[in-house]
């Protein structure tokens, strides 16, 4: 068994990856206009059921093209739930907008509708609800909640590629969803990002504002300040031979998770995500461990890591963060969020990752956590 060093994370590529990125490199379309681009964005979007998707550099980029596209700005609110990667929340700040950190529910770990209906105000103009994860957050609910207070609805899919809630793919519940495809993400692209939406008008202000804000119809004219967001065709030709692969890639994460879950059993205070019978997809196998402070779950990483196996903290929540400590920020205490970020810890998970590895990984966990949990 080799266990020198364990990754947290792992790109595959047993597609047609190679082949496509080869035939741009070939045709001279390398940069943001080819083939690959438009074919990319139009299957993925078929994948989706939906009718526009709009190619980004990046994850951040897709939230915060999404953002600017709407119109929001200063002296607007947005919801975010503090337990999420910073992305989320800074790309409110880029709007001059606030961005308002809501706690998440301790079972799924996603944004708490409670928190949601507390935090709305006559400046609230969004929410973002994040899959954290992988895990569906409660869409429905929510999409009933933003209709009620008539508010924009950006989905984080940055870590959902593939998720169901109820039947129905994440992605496709909020008048926008956003999705990210770096290096270590269910299915990659280097960098890279997508926004979806059926909104044609939205649509087409995204297309705009990512070139520039140069006129459709008129080269080199620019009616607004726009950005330079545009994916690559290279990136693109990655992005389509992943997509064509995607079952099978959900389907080895799922036997990771599986494992895992069968191999730390033992231990009932070793805590995964509550998916109430949704599709979960396993970005990263992700548990809390029960009892412990950040220190000692730390103390735990820092072990494990001598033992030759990477793993990484759940997020901190965002108000912990020194620019975001101003209470204006944090409409409450946001507890959960708190006590999943204290005894949180993602574990390595990739294609390829091997059934005697897993049991490894589990095997030590079991015993640190133990150690530390005394």
């Amino acid at each position: 068994m080799n266990v020198q060093r364990i990754p947290i994370a792992r790109p595959s590529f047993l597609g047609n990856e190679k082949k496509y990125v080869l035939d741009a490199l070939e045709s001279g379309w390398i940069s943001s206009i080819g083939p690959y681009i438009d074919r990319f964005e139009k299957e993925f979007a078929s994948y989706h059921g939906v009718r526009n998707a709009i190619a980004t550099h990046n994850g951040t980029i897709a939230l915060h093209l999404a953002l600017a596209s709407a119109g929001i700005g200063q002296g607007d609110e947005v919801i975010v739930p503090d337990l999420t990667f910073i992305a989320t929340s800074n790309v409110v700040k880029y709007c001059n907008a606030r961005p308002l950190l809501v706690d998440v529910d301790p079972g799924n770990w996603n944004i708490s509708l409670q928190s949601i209906v507390e935090a709305i105000s006559p400046s609230t103009k969004a929410i973002i609800p994040v899959h954290l994860y992988g895990n569906p957050a409660r869409m429905d609910e929510i999409m009933k909640i933003a209709r009620e207070h008539k508010l924009l609805v950006i989905e984080d899919c940055a870590e959902a590629m593939g998720a169901r809630l109820g039947g129905k793919k994440t992605g496709t519940f909020g008048h926008v969803s956003c999705f990210s495809f770096f290096g270590n993400k269910i299915m990659t692209t280097g960098e890279g990002g997508m926004c979806l939406t059926n909104d044609d008008e939205l649509a087409s202000k995204m297309r705009i504002l990512r070139d520039h804000g140069m006129n459709l119809k008129k080269k080199y004219w620019y009616d607004q300040i726009g950005f330079n967001y545009r994916m690559t065709n290279m990136q693109a030709a990655i992005g389509l031979a992943q997509l064509e692969q995607l079952d099978s890639l959900l389907a080895s994460r799922d036997a990771i998770r599986s494992r895992y879950k069968e191999k730390l059993a033992s231990c009932e205070s070793i805590v995964f995500q509550e998916t109430g019978g949704n599709r979960h997809v396993n970005w990263l196998t992700t548990v809390r461990l029960k009892g412990l402070d950040f220190e000692s779950r730390d103390a735990v990483m820092n072990e494990l890591s001598l033992k030759g196996i990477d793993s990484r903290p759940v997020f901190y929540p965002i108000h912990f963060m020194p620019f975001y400590k101003d209470p204006v920020y944090s409409p409450g205490a946001n507890k959960n969020s708190i006590a999943v970020a204290r005894e949180g810890i993602s574990l390595p998970t990739y294609v390829g990752l091997e059934t005697e590895n897993i049991d490894y990984i589990a095997a030590c966990l079991i015993q640190t956590y133990e150690k530390y949990s005394v």
